[in-house]
Formats: structure tokens, sequence, C-alpha cells
């Protein structure tokens, strides 16, 4: 399998692909600075930090103007790189030919998929650590403070959720690449299935309002697309004051609550059932690839 990786990441590193994707990276990064510059000195003295009781080096994070921040750059960068690395990962060689050539040679059918998954997600760590590690270092020189050992903490969290988050989007793509044989059914069928998820969070919320008369009716049908768990799962990770519980309160009852921020082990409990169902979605889409893979008849063409 280490051979499959190998070749897998040459092919990634020498392509136009990962040229287009690394500049997408550059420009989430130049664009997560630009609203963090505009939106920092309102989010640190919403936060606290003003006055030494909030966080002040992961606002480089959540600040922007509105929706814009790095969270929701990353929310659709982290897709498009998944979607990009999975959805021609089997129908191409196929269609070339070369799939069959590659099992004729001693190697085991299983190290083929595992091998392309695998080196799926080292691109997709490489880029999003690049993201992170350019923000915070063009950060520290913005702000002139560094991030304290529970911010470099929730940072590598957040991290870790970006890999899972990506992780669901390739192993969905890649599952189409196994059902489809042409690469752009696979291709269309994901960025469809993306479309829509992504539509669902930004109109969910009015549809869910019409659909359920609870508040938390509501929030469960809004939580069916896995954007919305991941935005919700990253700004209380990397906003200490945020709590889920704000959404289901009245006006009235919020002016009671003190913004005391969670610490990091409140902040993991609290998205635990987020990161456990992008964790599940992910090994099912990767598990159900596998299964159809194992099950395929292969030919020479």
């Amino acid at each position: 399998m280490i051979a499959i990786v190998r070749k897998e990441l040459a092919d990634y590193f020498t392509s136009i692909r990962f040229f287009v994707l690394f500049l997408l990276v550059l420009a989430t990064s130049g664009y997560g600075l630009f609203a963090a510059y505009n939106g920092i000195r309102q989010a640190l003295l919403e936060s606290g930090a003003v006055t030494g009781s909030g966080f002040v080096f992961v606002a480089l994070f959540t600040s922007g103007q509105g929706i814009f921040t790095l969270i929701f750059f990353l929310t659709i960068l982290v897709p498009i790189i998944g979607i990009a690395l999975g959805f021609d990962a089997i129908n191409s060689e196929r269609s070339n030919g070369t799939l069959s050539r590659l099992l004729a040679q001693p190697v085991y059918r299983d190290s083929v998929i595992n091998g392309k998954f695998l080196a799926g997600i080292i691109t997709l760590t490489i880029m999003i650590t690049t993201t992170l590690l350019l923000v915070s270092g063009y950060g520290i020189r913005m702000i002139g403070v560094p991030p304290n050992p529970e911010e470099i903490i929730r940072i590598f969290l957040f991290l870790v959720l970006n890999i899972i988050y990506g992780a669901f989007w390739m192993g969905l793509a890649m599952l189409f690449s196994v059902v489809s044989r042409k690469v752009s059914v696979s291709l269309l069928i994901t960025i469809a299935i993306w479309v829509i998820l992504f539509l669902w969070t930004l109109m969910g919320p009015v549809l869910a309002a019409t659909l359920a008369q609870s508040t938390q009716g509501q929030l469960t049908l809004i939580r069916i697309s896995p954007l919305f768990l991941f935005s919700e799962a990253t700004t209380v990770l990397l906003v200490p004051a945020y709590r889920l519980g704000f959404m289901t309160m009245s006006q009235a009852e919020m002016s009671y609550v003190i913004p005391n921020p969670l610490a990091l082990g409140q902040s993991m409990i609290t998205i635990w059932p987020h990161l456990a169902i992008l964790v599940s979605l992910s090994v099912i889409c990767f598990a159900l690839s596998y299964v159809l893979f194992m099950r395929q008849e292969i030919r020479a063409t």
C-alpha cells in the first residue's frame, strides 16, 4: 500500500489540480486575514478579550464582516478540496485502462483504494495545515499577541475537525467514483449534493420553521447538513463564550446568562455529538466505497 500512496502523492503534487487547489488555499488565507483585519476589533470587544477575560488569538479565525469569516471560507474550501481529490479516484483509471493493469501486478485490491484514500487525506491535511499556519503566522504579526497553550490546543482540534470534514467529502466523492464509470457523472452528483446541503444550511432556518413547531425540532432539521454541523462545532471550539443553548433561548433568558468562556473540556463535550456524526459519515462513505470496489468486476479494455 505504501507504493500506491507514494504514486498517488506524486500524481497529486505534479498535477495542475494541485496547483489550482493551492492557489485556492492562498486565496482563502488572504481573505481570512483580510476579514480578520476588518473585524478583529469588534470581535475582541464582544469576546471580552480587551478586559482580559477572553481569547485574543483564536479571534483571528472567527472575526470578520458578517458571515464572511475564515470558518465560512473553510466551510466552502474543504469540500472543494475533498471532492477534487476523490471524484475520479477509481473511474478515471478504469476508463484509461490502467486499473486492470495495476491489479494484474502483485498488488492487493484493497491496497489500491486504501492507498488512494490515505494519499488524499495526506494531501488534504497539508493544504489545511498550510492555511492555518499562514493565518496564524501573519496573524501574530498583525495583532502582536502569541497564542496561549489552550488556544494552541483549540487550533489543533480545529485542524483535526477540518480533516474529518474533508474526509467525509472525499469519501463521498470516491463513493460515486466507484459507482459511476464516468468521471463527469461522479463529479456532477457530488457537486449537486454539496450545493443542496449548502443551500439548506443558508435557508434551512426559514424552511425548518415551517416544518417544525419547537425550536429543538428546527435545530434537528438544520443539523441534517454536515456543513451546519461543521460550522456549529468550529464556532463552539474557537469562540469559548459561545453556547449552543443560546439558539434555543429567548432574548429575555439570554440577558441573565453570564458570558463566561467555556473550558476546553466543556467545549469538547458540547461538540462531541457533532464530531461523532462527522466521523460516522466519513467512515460510512469510505466503507461503502471499499465494499463496492472489492466486489466489482474489473476487466482489461
